[in-house]
Protein backbone atom coordinates (compact mmCIF):
# COMPACT_ATOMS: atom_id res chain seq x y z
CA UNK A 1 0.00 0.00 0.00
CA UNK A 2 1.24 3.47 -0.92
CA UNK A 3 -0.26 5.84 1.67
CA UNK A 4 -0.20 8.77 -0.79
CA UNK A 5 -2.49 6.96 -3.27
CA UNK A 6 -6.16 7.19 -2.24
CA UNK A 7 -7.27 4.18 -4.28
CA UNK A 8 -4.85 1.95 -2.35
CA UNK A 9 -5.44 3.07 1.24
CA UNK A 10 -8.16 1.86 3.59
CA UNK A 11 -10.51 3.48 6.04
CA UNK A 12 -8.25 2.51 8.91
CA UNK A 13 -5.63 4.81 7.41
CA UNK A 14 -8.04 7.56 6.39
CA UNK A 15 -9.82 7.68 9.75
CA UNK A 16 -7.15 9.87 11.27
CA UNK A 17 -7.34 12.32 8.30
CA UNK A 18 -3.58 12.28 7.71
CA UNK A 19 -3.67 14.62 4.70
CA UNK A 20 -3.20 18.35 4.16
CA UNK A 21 -3.22 18.39 0.35
CA UNK A 22 -5.27 16.49 -2.24
CA UNK A 23 -4.13 16.20 -5.85
CA UNK A 24 -6.85 15.66 -8.46
CA UNK A 25 -5.45 14.57 -11.85
CA UNK A 26 -7.63 15.45 -14.83
CA UNK A 27 -7.22 13.48 -18.05
CA UNK A 28 -9.15 12.77 -21.22
CA UNK A 29 -10.17 9.91 -23.50
CA UNK A 30 -9.31 10.76 -27.09
CA UNK A 31 -7.17 9.62 -30.06
CA UNK A 32 -3.44 10.40 -30.00
CA UNK A 33 -2.24 9.96 -33.59
CA UNK A 34 -2.25 6.31 -34.71
CA UNK A 35 0.25 4.97 -32.19
CA UNK A 36 -0.65 6.13 -28.67
CA UNK A 37 -3.57 4.86 -26.57
CA UNK A 38 -6.83 6.73 -26.10
CA UNK A 39 -6.00 6.88 -22.39
CA UNK A 40 -2.72 8.76 -22.89
CA UNK A 41 -3.78 11.84 -20.90
CA UNK A 42 -5.21 9.65 -18.14
CA UNK A 43 -2.00 7.61 -17.89
CA UNK A 44 0.10 10.78 -17.82
CA UNK A 45 -2.01 12.38 -15.11
CA UNK A 46 -1.87 9.24 -12.97
CA UNK A 47 1.85 8.62 -13.46
CA UNK A 48 2.88 12.24 -12.84
CA UNK A 49 0.53 12.64 -9.89
CA UNK A 50 1.68 9.45 -8.18
CA UNK A 51 5.34 10.22 -8.80
CA UNK A 52 5.10 13.78 -7.48
CA UNK A 53 3.14 12.67 -4.41
CA UNK A 54 5.64 9.89 -3.68
CA UNK A 55 8.43 12.47 -3.85
CA UNK A 56 6.53 14.86 -1.56
CA UNK A 57 5.53 12.11 0.87
CA UNK A 58 9.19 11.11 1.23
CA UNK A 59 9.91 14.70 2.29
CA UNK A 60 7.20 14.64 4.94
CA UNK A 61 4.31 16.19 3.02
CA UNK A 62 0.81 15.11 4.03
CA UNK A 63 -0.45 14.61 0.50
CA UNK A 64 -2.76 12.22 -1.33
CA UNK A 65 -3.44 11.74 -5.03
CA UNK A 66 -7.00 10.92 -6.09
CA UNK A 67 -8.00 8.63 -8.97
CA UNK A 68 -7.65 10.40 -12.31
CA UNK A 69 -10.83 11.70 -13.93
CA UNK A 70 -10.57 10.03 -17.37
CA UNK A 71 -12.83 12.42 -19.31
CA UNK A 72 -12.36 15.99 -20.48
CA UNK A 73 -13.62 18.56 -22.97
CA UNK A 74 -13.44 17.19 -26.53
CA UNK A 75 -15.61 19.57 -28.55
CA UNK A 76 -12.80 20.14 -31.07
CA UNK A 77 -12.35 16.38 -31.55
CA UNK A 78 -16.02 15.54 -31.91
CA UNK A 79 -15.53 14.10 -35.41
CA UNK A 80 -13.15 11.40 -34.13
CA UNK A 81 -14.82 8.25 -32.78
CA UNK A 82 -14.76 7.72 -29.02
CA UNK A 83 -13.47 11.17 -28.21
CA UNK A 84 -15.47 11.17 -24.97
CA UNK A 85 -16.67 14.70 -24.32
CA UNK A 86 -17.74 16.48 -21.17
CA UNK A 87 -18.76 20.07 -21.90
CA UNK A 88 -16.92 22.64 -19.75
CA UNK A 89 -20.05 23.35 -17.70
CA UNK A 90 -20.43 19.62 -16.97
CA UNK A 91 -16.75 19.18 -16.18
CA UNK A 92 -16.79 22.19 -13.84
CA UNK A 93 -19.75 20.72 -11.99
CA UNK A 94 -17.94 17.38 -11.58
CA UNK A 95 -14.98 19.17 -10.01
CA UNK A 96 -17.22 21.31 -7.82
CA UNK A 97 -18.85 18.15 -6.44
CA UNK A 98 -15.48 16.50 -5.83
CA UNK A 99 -14.18 19.62 -4.08
CA UNK A 100 -17.26 19.59 -1.85
CA UNK A 101 -16.48 15.96 -0.91
CA UNK A 102 -12.87 16.87 -0.12
CA UNK A 103 -13.91 19.81 2.05
CA UNK A 104 -16.25 17.52 4.01
CA UNK A 105 -13.24 15.24 4.46
CA UNK A 106 -11.22 18.04 6.02
CA UNK A 107 -9.13 19.02 2.98
CA UNK A 108 -8.59 22.74 2.38
CA UNK A 109 -5.70 22.63 -0.13
CA UNK A 110 -6.48 21.10 -3.53
CA UNK A 111 -4.28 20.88 -6.61
CA UNK A 112 -5.92 20.21 -9.97
CA UNK A 113 -3.23 18.43 -11.98
CA UNK A 114 -4.32 18.86 -15.58
CA UNK A 115 -3.03 16.56 -18.33
CA UNK A 116 -5.29 17.63 -21.21
CA UNK A 117 -4.88 20.82 -23.21
CA UNK A 118 -8.60 20.93 -23.98
CA UNK A 119 -9.42 21.42 -20.30
CA UNK A 120 -9.44 25.11 -19.42
CA UNK A 121 -9.81 25.33 -15.65
CA UNK A 122 -8.74 28.92 -14.93
CA UNK A 123 -12.36 30.16 -15.22
CA UNK A 124 -13.36 27.48 -12.71
CA UNK A 125 -10.83 28.75 -10.16
CA UNK A 126 -12.23 32.25 -10.58
CA UNK A 127 -15.81 31.01 -10.30
CA UNK A 128 -15.15 28.99 -7.14
CA UNK A 129 -13.04 31.65 -5.42
CA UNK A 130 -14.87 32.67 -2.25
CA UNK A 131 -17.55 30.01 -2.76
CA UNK A 132 -15.67 27.16 -1.10
CA UNK A 133 -13.56 26.76 2.01
CA UNK A 134 -10.89 25.09 -0.10
CA UNK A 135 -7.99 26.84 -1.80
CA UNK A 136 -7.64 25.58 -5.38
CA UNK A 137 -4.41 25.48 -7.35
CA UNK A 138 -4.09 24.60 -11.05
CA UNK A 139 -1.03 22.78 -12.39
CA UNK A 140 -0.95 22.24 -16.17
CA UNK A 141 2.16 20.05 -16.27
CA UNK A 142 2.88 20.80 -19.93
CA UNK A 143 3.33 24.50 -19.05
CA UNK A 144 6.18 23.81 -16.60
CA UNK A 145 8.89 23.03 -19.12
CA UNK A 146 9.83 26.15 -21.09
CA UNK A 147 13.30 26.47 -19.58
CA UNK A 148 14.25 22.79 -20.00
CA UNK A 149 12.18 21.53 -22.91
CA UNK A 150 14.87 21.82 -25.58
CA UNK A 151 17.44 20.27 -23.26
CA UNK A 152 15.39 17.08 -23.58
CA UNK A 153 13.48 17.21 -26.85
CA UNK A 154 14.17 18.12 -30.46
CA UNK A 155 10.63 18.89 -31.63
CA UNK A 156 7.87 21.02 -30.12
CA UNK A 157 4.98 19.20 -28.52
CA UNK A 158 1.29 19.80 -29.11
CA UNK A 159 -0.55 16.49 -29.13
CA UNK A 160 0.94 12.97 -29.40
CA UNK A 161 4.31 14.37 -30.41
CA UNK A 162 7.81 13.71 -29.12
CA UNK A 163 7.16 14.50 -25.44
CA UNK A 164 3.92 12.57 -24.98
CA UNK A 165 5.25 9.63 -26.98
CA UNK A 166 8.38 9.59 -24.80
CA UNK A 167 6.30 9.51 -21.60
CA UNK A 168 4.19 6.60 -22.79
CA UNK A 169 7.30 4.76 -24.03
CA UNK A 170 8.87 5.14 -20.59
CA UNK A 171 5.92 3.91 -18.54
CA UNK A 172 3.51 2.09 -20.87
CA UNK A 173 5.72 0.86 -23.69
CA UNK A 174 3.43 -2.09 -24.40
CA UNK A 175 0.66 0.32 -25.45
CA UNK A 176 2.66 2.06 -28.22
CA UNK A 177 1.75 0.74 -31.67
CA UNK A 178 4.71 -0.09 -33.92
CA UNK A 179 5.30 -1.27 -37.45
CA UNK A 180 7.09 -4.53 -38.23
CA UNK A 181 10.42 -2.68 -38.47
CA UNK A 182 9.98 -1.25 -34.96
CA UNK A 183 9.10 2.29 -36.06
CA UNK A 184 6.02 3.96 -34.64
CA UNK A 185 2.75 3.38 -36.46
CA UNK A 186 2.21 7.14 -36.70
CA UNK A 187 2.18 9.94 -39.22
CA UNK A 188 4.52 12.94 -38.88
CA UNK A 189 2.03 15.05 -36.92
CA UNK A 190 1.93 17.85 -39.48
CA UNK A 191 -0.81 20.44 -39.03
CA UNK A 192 -2.94 22.39 -41.44
CA UNK A 193 -2.69 26.20 -41.20
CA UNK A 194 -5.81 28.36 -41.31
CA UNK A 195 -6.29 30.98 -44.00
CA UNK A 196 -5.66 33.76 -41.43
CA UNK A 197 -2.11 34.88 -40.68
CA UNK A 198 -3.13 36.33 -37.32
CA UNK A 199 -4.53 32.96 -36.22
CA UNK A 200 -1.46 31.05 -37.45
CA UNK A 201 0.78 33.46 -35.50
CA UNK A 202 -1.43 32.96 -32.40
CA UNK A 203 -2.35 36.63 -32.21
CA UNK A 204 -6.00 35.56 -32.51
CA UNK A 205 -7.42 32.39 -30.98
CA UNK A 206 -10.00 29.95 -32.28
CA UNK A 207 -11.22 26.52 -31.28
CA UNK A 208 -9.18 24.28 -33.54
CA UNK A 209 -11.25 21.57 -35.20
CA UNK A 210 -8.89 18.61 -35.02
CA UNK A 211 -10.26 16.80 -38.06
CA UNK A 212 -9.30 19.82 -40.18
CA UNK A 213 -6.10 20.61 -38.28
CA UNK A 214 -4.58 17.11 -38.48
CA UNK A 215 -4.60 13.94 -40.55
CA UNK A 216 -4.93 11.39 -37.73
CA UNK A 217 -5.30 13.60 -34.62
CA UNK A 218 -1.53 13.96 -34.04
CA UNK A 219 0.03 17.42 -33.83
CA UNK A 220 3.79 17.25 -33.33
CA UNK A 221 6.55 14.98 -34.66
CA UNK A 222 6.65 11.75 -32.60
CA UNK A 223 9.44 9.77 -34.29
CA UNK A 224 12.32 11.21 -32.24
CA UNK A 225 10.76 10.01 -28.98
CA UNK A 226 12.58 7.64 -26.62
CA UNK A 227 11.85 6.14 -23.23
CA UNK A 228 14.96 7.83 -21.83
CA UNK A 229 13.56 11.25 -22.77
CA UNK A 230 10.30 10.32 -21.05
CA UNK A 231 12.17 9.41 -17.88
CA UNK A 232 14.06 12.72 -17.92
CA UNK A 233 10.78 14.58 -18.36
CA UNK A 234 9.24 12.70 -15.44
CA UNK A 235 12.21 13.60 -13.23
CA UNK A 236 11.71 17.30 -13.94
CA UNK A 237 7.96 17.19 -13.35
CA UNK A 238 8.27 15.08 -10.22
CA UNK A 239 10.69 17.51 -8.63
CA UNK A 240 8.87 20.68 -9.65
CA UNK A 241 5.41 19.52 -8.66
CA UNK A 242 6.69 17.58 -5.66
CA UNK A 243 8.56 20.55 -4.19
CA UNK A 244 5.42 22.67 -4.54
CA UNK A 245 3.38 20.00 -2.74
CA UNK A 246 5.86 20.00 0.14
CA UNK A 247 5.62 23.78 0.46
CA UNK A 248 1.85 23.67 0.22
CA UNK A 249 1.52 20.93 2.82
CA UNK A 250 3.72 22.80 5.28
CA UNK A 251 2.11 26.19 4.75
CA UNK A 252 -0.18 27.44 7.52
CA UNK A 253 -3.76 28.22 6.56
CA UNK A 254 -3.81 31.67 8.12
CA UNK A 255 -5.78 34.72 7.04
CA UNK A 256 -3.12 35.81 4.50
CA UNK A 257 -2.76 32.38 2.80
CA UNK A 258 -1.47 31.95 0.10
CA UNK A 259 0.38 35.26 0.52
CA UNK A 260 2.85 36.10 3.27
CA UNK A 261 1.10 39.29 4.33
CA UNK A 262 -1.11 42.03 2.98
CA UNK A 263 0.62 45.03 1.41
CA UNK A 264 0.25 48.22 3.38
CA UNK A 265 -2.14 50.70 1.77
CA UNK A 266 -0.34 53.55 0.06
CA UNK A 267 -1.69 56.95 -0.91
CA UNK A 268 -0.32 59.71 -3.10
Amino acid sequence: MRPWVLSEVNYGTIKGNPYEVAVLPMGATEPHNLHLPYGTDMYEGTDIGESACAYAHAKGAKVVVLPTVPYGTETNMREFPFAMNLYPTTLFKVIEDLVESLVRSGIRKIVILNSHGGNDFKPLLREMSGRTEAHLFLANWYNMLDDVYHDIFEHMEDHAGEAETSLILAYHNELVSRNEDGSFNADDGKTNPTRFDAVNKKWVSITRQWDWLTSNSGSGYPHAATAEKGERLMEVLTERIGDFLVELSNSELDESFPFWKRLAASYR
